[in-house]
C-alpha cells in the first residue's frame, strides 16, 4: 500500500513539473515572440476586409439622403422598408421558399448519399463519390446553362420549380460533404449494438444514425439555405418570370442604388446572427448530449 501511495505522489509531482515548465516555456515564447506578425497582419486585414462593407451599409441605413454623403440619422429607410416595399418583400419571400424547400430535399438526399456510400459497398462507387463534387467545382454559368438546356429538354416551364431543382442541385454536394466528414467519425460498433438488441435498419437509422451526424446534417441545411439565398447566376437562368431576392437588387441597382436595400441588409444581418447564435449553442448542447 505504501508503494501504492509513494508511486502515485511521483506520478503528480512529475506531472506538476511537467505542465509548471510548459507554463515558463510559454511564458518565455510570448516574451520572445515578435511584436510584428504576418499572420496577425493578414488576419487583420482579411477580417477588415470583410466586415467594413457590412458597417458601411449599416451606417448608411440611417442616412437622411439617398447620397454617398451623411446627412443625418434618420430612420426613413427602414420605414420605407416596412410600408412601401412590397416587391421587395415578395421577392425576399420567393428566396425563402426556394431556399427551405430546396434546402429540406438537398438535406434528405445528401444525408442519406453520405449513409449510403460510406457504409455500404456497390457497383461504382468511386465513380460516384467522384462524380458528386462536380456541382462544387464547375463555374456556375456551365451549372445553369446545362440545366437550362436539360429543363427545356423535358418541356418543363421555367418557374419556382426550377429554381427549386436547381439549387437543390448545387447545394447537395455540400450537404453530402459536411455529413460524410461526420459519418467518417462516427463509431460502427453502436450499430453493431444496436442490430445486437434487435434493432431493425429503420429504426437504427432513425434512433442511432441520425441522431449522432444530425450536427453534420445540420450544418449542411444552414449551409444549403446560405447558398440558395446568395444564388444569382443559376437563378437568373432558370427563374422565368420569379423575381427571387438577388435579382430584384440587381434590378433596382441598374436604375441606382436604393438605401432601402441598406436597411433590408441590416435587418438580414440581424436574423442570421441570432439564428447562427441559436444554432451553435443547440448543436453544442446537443453533440454533447449524444
Amino acid at each position: 500500500m505504501e508503494f501504492l501511495t509513494g508511486l502515485i505522489i511521483d506520478k503528480l509531482r512529475k506531472r506538476n513539473r511537467n505542465s509548471e515548465n510548459a507554463r515558463h516555456a510559454k511564458r518565455s515564447w510570448k516574451k520572445r515572440a515578435p511584436k510584428f506578425s504576418t499572420s496577425k497582419s493578414v488576419m487583420i486585414f482579411t477580417l477588415a476586409f470583410l466586415y467594413i462593407p457590412l458597417f458601411v451599409i449599416i451606417f448608411f441605413s440611417f442616412n437622411k439622403s439617398e447620397g454617398a454623403h451623411f446627412s443625418g440619422v434618420s430612420f426613413r429607410w427602414y420605414e420605407e422598408l416596412i410600408l412601401n416595399s412590397g416587391e421587395l418583400w415578395m421577392s425576399l419571400l420567393y428566396s425563402a421558399i426556394v431556399a427551405l424547400a430546396s434546402a429540406v430535399i438537398a438535406t434528405i438526399l445528401g444525408s442519406l448519399a453520405a449513409i449510403g456510400i460510406s457504409w455500404y459497398k456497390f457497383f461504382g462507387k468511386n465513380y460516384i463519390q467522384s462524380i458528386s463534387f462536380l456541382p462544387m467545382v464547375l463555374p456556375e454559368v456551365i451549372m445553369g446553362v446545362s440545366l437550362l438546356i436539360f429543363l427545356s429538354g423535358i418541356h418543363m416551364n421555367l418557374g419556382m420549380g426550377t429554381i427549386i431543382i436547381a439549387h437543390t442541385t448545387f447545394c447537395l454536394p455540400f450537404v453530402y460533404l459536411m455529413v460524410s466528414s461526420r459519418v467518417d467519425e462516427f463509431d460502427y460498433s453502436i450499430i453493431e449494438a444496436s442490430h445486437d438488441l434487435g434493432a431493425t435498419e429503420l429504426q437504427t437509422l432513425f434512433q442511432v444514425i441520425i441522431p449522432a451526424i444530425m450536427p453534420g446534417i445540420m450544418s449542411g441545411f444552414m449551409m444549403s439555405i446560405t447558398l440558395s439565398i446568395e444564388d444569382f447566376v443559376i437563378t437568373s437562368l432558370v427563374n422565368g418570370n420569379i423575381e427571387t431576392l438577388p435579382i430584384y437588387v440587381y434590378n433596382m441597382i441598374r436604375h441606382g442604388v436604393s438605401p432601402v436595400i441598406n436597411a433590408l441588409s441590416f435587418v438580414l444581418i440581424l436574423i442570421i446572427g441570432l439564428i447562427a447564435i441559436i444554432l451553435r449553442k443547440g448543436l453544442k448542447s446537443f453533440a454533447a448530449a449524444h
